[in-house]
């Protein structure tokens, strides 16, 4: 298998999309999965958006994901500079090339005169209000100026240089996951290559840079397929046909209804996160919660966002990375969009949770426990987590849902204690808690023992005490195990929480 060299290429404008993770992902697994690089390329030639602070969210993000990097502005390599702001000189090199082979041209039109034009177009009718060959010899530009006049504005400065399309041109688009796809040049418009401001465009730095870092697979978003023509024109008209890379347009992430593309706003209404990590934006100072933050654990993110789009052609859900990268194949990656279920995710996070050792969820209960000033022995922790290690999703639900083993419950659900608190179950209760009281260290099994010895007594069946035996040691009418929860908390805090309660109950 050819080594592959890929490249994630976002731009510095916010934070990273989870959307935009899922590539990085799909491009990470090809490039692992042949042996070959993974490269990082900041585009940043768009400085009007540049975000302070973006790109390193973004390597952050990466990293915390587990996708590492092989090229790019932290590793470095030979195919640099890997910010494209720092490519200028590079870029201009290949204009003054299209500019001199007449495949490109000077436009000097104003924004008043781009607007007219739009709005003759509009009035005609048209299908279209582009700049192309259709228009372009009614504007502003080095092909209806004399020489002179030409030389003249771009001595002034004030111009773009736009791709000259030309008409009647058959673009055919291999996509490895769409198949052949094809366009007329005449839908294409002559796009802006170089801004104004020196800078390059999308476009342009795109395919001159994925050409120079010799890059094999472009492996991007559904919404850059309309985009894909002028890319390939633009290799056909470097001479880099034969070199040019093959490429795979994902499907878009859908709202969980399946009705439009994900948005920061959708997520935000439906109540999950939308970016990996925490992000607050310079510019408003508002902070957008990550899957970090909110407890998702890294490997059950990679493992939901690759199903998003992907499948391994078996029933095998749960894939490491290891796994991930042989399984992975863009062939079965599906043309249409995926629709992103939060129920999955947090089912994934259940999955890999379990998975983790008792001694590393005590560790995380441990922390938990000092933010709150409470000591926990790694001993108490990791039964604790054992017997809540299947009923938790987050690491922060370890506290949420063991908080009654550090602290006496003050409420209790009255529902229960209405239905079963008689005084038979009083009664059995009281003795329960006084056979308790000998026994600070007591195992399930002798708990269980204990009550259906003291029930046998009493001439009743141990079902009809334990919902409220447990509402008074932990005021909830469910929760794990009782004999486990009972030998943790130990006979004499037990006795004590027994006789409290039942105190309250008469109150």
């Amino acid at each position: 298998m050819t080594p592959a060299r890929v490249r994630f290429a976002p731009s510095p404008t916010g934070a990273l999309h989870i959307g935009g993770l899922r590539t990085a992902l799909y491009n990470y697994l090809l490039a692992r999965q042949t042996g070959g690089t993974m490269i990082l390329r900041i585009e940043d030639t768009d400085q009007t958006r540049f975000v302070p602070g973006a790109e390193d969210y973004i390597i952050k993000s990466l990293e915390w994901a587990g996708i590492n990097i092989d090229e790019g502005p932290v590793q470095g390599g030979n195919k640099g500079p890997y910010r494209q702001s720092e490519r200028k000189e590079i870029y201009k090199q290949f204009t003054d090339q299209l500019l001199k082979e007449g495949k490109a041209y000077y436009a000097f039109d104003s924004e008043a005169e781009l607007e007219a034009m739009r709005e003759r177009l509009r009035a005609s009718g048209a299908s279209g209000q582009q700049y192309d060959q259709s228009t372009r010899m009614q504007m502003v530009n080095s092909l209806t100026l004399s020489a002179e006049e030409t030389a003249r504005r771009i001595a002034e400065g004030k111009f773009v240089i736009r791709m000259k399309v030309e008409s009647g041109k058959k673009v055919v688009l291999n996509d490895l996951i769409r198949g052949t796809v094809e366009f007329d040049s005449a839908q294409v418009d002559d796009k802006v290559l170089m801004k104004s401001d020196g800078m390059p465009t999308y476009h342009l730095a795109n395919v001159v840079d994925d050409h120079l870092m010799e890059i094999t697979h472009v492996i991007r978003g559904e919404e850059w397929l309309p985009s894909a023509p002028l890319h390939v024109l633009l290799y056909e008209a470097f001479g880099w046909s034969q070199s040019m890379p093959s490429f795979a347009h994902l499907p878009l992430l859908l709202k969980p209804d399946g009705n439009g593309k994900l948005s920061k706003r959708d997520a935000d209404q439906l109540g999950f996160p939308i970016f990996p990590l925490d992000w607050t934006d310079p510019r408003t100072g508002e902070t957008a919660r990550g899957y970090k933050e909110s407890g998702y654990l890294p490997d059950a993110l990679i493992n939901f966002l690759a199903f998003l789009g992907w499948n391994p052609g078996t029933d095998q859900e749960i894939f490491s990375m290891e796994q991930l990268i042989a399984s992975f194949s863009l062939e079965r990656i599906s043309k249409s969009g995926a629709r992103f279920d939060i129920h999955k995710a947090q089912w994934f996070n259940q999955q890999y949770i379990r998975m983790r050792s008792a001694g590393e969820l005590a560790r995380w209960l441990q922390s938990q426990c000092a933010q709150k000033s409470i000591p926990c022995s790694e001993e108490k922790a990791e039964k604790i987590a054992s017997v809540l290690k299947e009923r938790i999703t987050f690491p922060s639900d370890l506290w949420n849902a063991g908080e009654f083993f550090f602290t006496p419950p003050t409420q209790f659900d009255l529902g229960v204690v209405s239905k079963k608190k008689t005084p038979q179950t009083e009664k059995v209760l009281d003795k329960y808690a006084i056979e308790l009281s000998d026994k600070p260290r007591i195992s399930d099994a002798d708990a269980q023992a204990l009550l259906e010895k003291v029930c046998l007594e009493e001439g009743i069946k141990t079902g009809q005490v334990l919902q409220l035996l447990r509402v008074c040691l932990t005021g909830a009418a469910g929760g794990p195990d009782l004999m486990p929860s009972i030998s943790i908390l130990g006979g004499i805090e037990c006795r004590a929480r027994i006789n409290s309660a039942l105190l309250k109950f008469k109150s």
